[in-house]
């Protein structure tokens, strides 16, 4: 055991669940200088800065084609609009996931159809995927979640048997995670991101991304999120304000450089919370976020499972340790698609995760007397020996 592992922990720590503040301090001065750019060149909407950022994020994701919208959300809307999906369509997602994974294929009159997750990662079980495809189903919406790549061969399979069904990956949560070496968001047809400012790479507001090696699709989208206008007030398309400011972009381009490193240090938290539940016993009363071998985990989320779970939040709570379930209710049991068909399924493993789930501080700027910390105080809770 790592002697740095053994130093003493108190209960008068703090441990944010997030402390954004913590990441800017050290570039605050590249932040500002940023935005000191785009307010004395006056231009906030496109322009020369959302061009560098999305020619930037093209070669950091390695694809063709990287186009900025105005959220994650926006980014899933913007797509499905430009396959024309609508009424009548289907579109199969995991039914664990944040809201606007279902609620965009919603919007646009189209079904979206719900399929359990596998219980060891939380991403959609791709068995229940293919035995979801009808002859109605327009897309396959997969979601990287909490930072880990969705097991996409067999999807991409299924997918590809038959005919017109597109692959929207919902990525999120996932920028820089990998599947079988390759970057997520470019195996599909389309991926989807999101830069809220909790992500790994986070805007100050909302911003999001779509990435396709698809040159005309990559043409539909840029057109889709300026209203539709080839020029200024001529629109060939009903589209959408789904624009990315100028100043989210900059904001983008100077934190962009700083991810990997970031990135490094959540894996490196995941690690230490790993080697501080084994020294603890913890590990055998929760059950620690999976990480199969040919995907990598970028940690967006550190999720555990935990028996008692609520009641351990409010002890950890108590012991000023933040928190949060990601996600309490499933789509199948949220109120506005009860009318939707496949709510009626049963999903015991998407259910089990709601019950048990609890997201636990992974920031880069974790330190490990806080990590330590967090740990003691679940060990504190179930009693657990050291």
């Amino acid at each position: 055991m790592d002697q740095a592992l053994k130093a003493p922990t108190t209960a008068a720590i703090s441990v944010p669940l997030l402390d954004l503040t913590a990441q800017y301090a050290p570039i605050r001065a590249e932040i500002l200088a940023a935005v000191t750019r785009v307010c004395d060149s006056q231009r906030f909407i496109l322009g020369p800065e959302v061009d560098a950022l999305e020619a930037e994020l093209a070669r950091y994701l390695g694809v063709d084609h990287a186009i900025t919208v105005s959220s994650g959300t926006d980014a899933l809307l913007a797509v499905m609009m430009a396959l024309g999906i609508g009424a009548g369509d289907e579109v199969i997602t995991p039914t664990f996931s944040f809201f606007a994974t279902a609620g965009s294929v919603a919007r646009l009159g189209a079904t979206p159809v719900f399929v359990d997750i596998d219980p060891a990662t939380f991403n959609a079980d791709p068995d229940a995927i293919a035995r979801a495809i009808t002859p109605k189903t327009r897309a396959i919406l997969p979601v990287h979640l909490f930072g880990l790549a969705a097991d996409l061969g067999p999807i991409l399979e299924a997918a590809a048997a038959r005919s017109g069904v597109a692959v929207i990956e919902d990525a999120a949560q996932a920028i820089g995670a990998r599947y079988q070496g390759r970057v997520v968001g470019t195996a599909g047809l389309a991926g989807c991101f999101s830069f809220f400012p909790s992500k790994n790479l986070g805007a100050f507001g909302d911003a999001g991304l779509v990435t396709t090696a698809d040159a005309s699709l990559a043409t539909e989208l840029r057109l889709l999120r300026n209203h539709g206008a080839e020029r200024r007030y001529y629109h060939s398309r009903i589209g959408g304000n789904f624009r990315l400011d100028a100043l989210q972009a900059a904001v983008l381009r100077a934190k962009l450089p700083h991810l990997d490193g970031w990135t490094g240090l959540r894996r490196r938290n995941a690690q230490r919370y790993r080697a501080l539940a084994a020294e603890f016993g913890v590990d055998r009363m929760i059950t620690l976020p999976a990480e199969p071998a040919d995907a990598s985990h970028i940690y967006n989320q550190f999720v555990i499972r935990a028996p008692q779970r609520d009641a351990l939040r409010d002890h950890l709570t108590s012991r000023r340790i933040g928190t949060e379930v990601y996600y309490p209710v499933p789509f199948h049991r949220q109120e506005c698609f009860q009318d939707v068909p496949s709510a009626a399924g049963n999903f015991p493993a998407a259910d089990a995760a709601a019950a048990t789930v609890l997201a636990l501080p992974i920031y880069g700027e974790l330190t490990l007397e806080q990590q330590r910390h967090v740990i003691a105080s679940i060990a504190e809770f179930y009693g657990a020996a050291r």
